[in-house]
């Protein structure tokens, strides 16, 4: 794509921001929480093949295999732009490597993205209404035992939204890291609740990203991914999991926009 094209498609407020990107995987266990660190896999791929940067903010294993849940900090230009058509439901259909039977299984993972703020925004967010709990950090898969309490988790008491953050070594850039994080969330719920409300004054019946499965990732019987929202699909399911994610994001932005002017 050329990059005057580029630069069109991401012309929203904070399409160059870097992003937050959160992976939880949704109810099945082991199966899901591999498919959680498969997707972890894919992002981080992409990230490297596309020049950005990325740091684990918030790293929780899984009980056998995978992960429970990850946060992600993403930097670079347009981070969050390229990124933001990934929030949603992801799908994965394959033989269960977990099975002894191979018997085929589904699995559920969703996707948040938000852009990292700057210190402009003004969002309404304060230390009175946030409870913060302070535990001991571990990387991913558990290495790297903090014998001090320097993580740090945040919880916004009127909305119940909940951060936390681990990669850094004190607890006070822990802090820092969390609250960056509850102000992007917190902003984006405001965002989203304005856009309700506006559709319900035209009359217009939104899908909520968060709950809405937007890409199917089949390897059994068939290999196959496909977007749901722009019907791109490409039977090259490996080079998808190995973050050949490019095809998908210009899509999904080239579709928004056709959303935005039908004409």
């Amino acid at each position: 794509m050329q990059k005057y094209e580029l630069n069109l498609l991401l012309s929203g407020p904070y399409d160059d921001s870097n992003t937050i990107l959160e992976i939880h995987p949704g109810a099945g266990g082991t199966e899901a929480q591999d498919w959680g660190s498969m997707l972890l896999r894919m992002y981080q791929r992409w990230a490297d093949q596309n020049g950005y940067s990325v740091e684990v903010a918030d790293y929780l294993a899984g009980d056998e295999a995978g992960l429970k849940s990850v946060t992600l900090l993403i930097k670079g230009t347009n981070a969050y732009g390229m990124l933001r058509g990934e929030k949603g439901v992801h799908r994965l259909v394959r033989i269960s490597p977990f099975d002894s039977a191979s018997r085929r299984h589904t699995s559920f993972a969703s996707v948040d993205v938000m852009p990292e703020l700057n210190k402009d925004i003004d969002v309404d967010l304060r230390w009175d209404d946030i409870k913060m709990e302070v535990f001991r950090s571990s990387g991913a898969g558990g290495q790297h035992i903090n014998k001090t309490s320097s993580a740090v988790r945040l919880i916004h008491i009127p909305t119940g939204l909940v951060t936390s953050s681990q990669a850094e070594r004190s607890q006070f850039q822990n802090k820092e890291t969390a609250y960056n994080m509850l102000k992007a969330k917190l902003y984006q719920k405001e965002q989203e609740e304005q856009e309700r409300k506006e559709a319900e004054i035209r009359g217009v019946q939104l899908d909520t990203a968060f709950g809405s499965q937007i890409r199917s990732y089949v390897f059994h019987p068939y290999t196959m991914v496909k977007d749901h929202r722009t019907n791109y699909e490409t039977g090259n399911g490996q080079a998808v999991m190995d973050g050949d994610l490019n095809p998908f994001i210009y899509a999904y932005l080239q579709w928004q926009l056709s959303q935005k002017n039908p004409d």
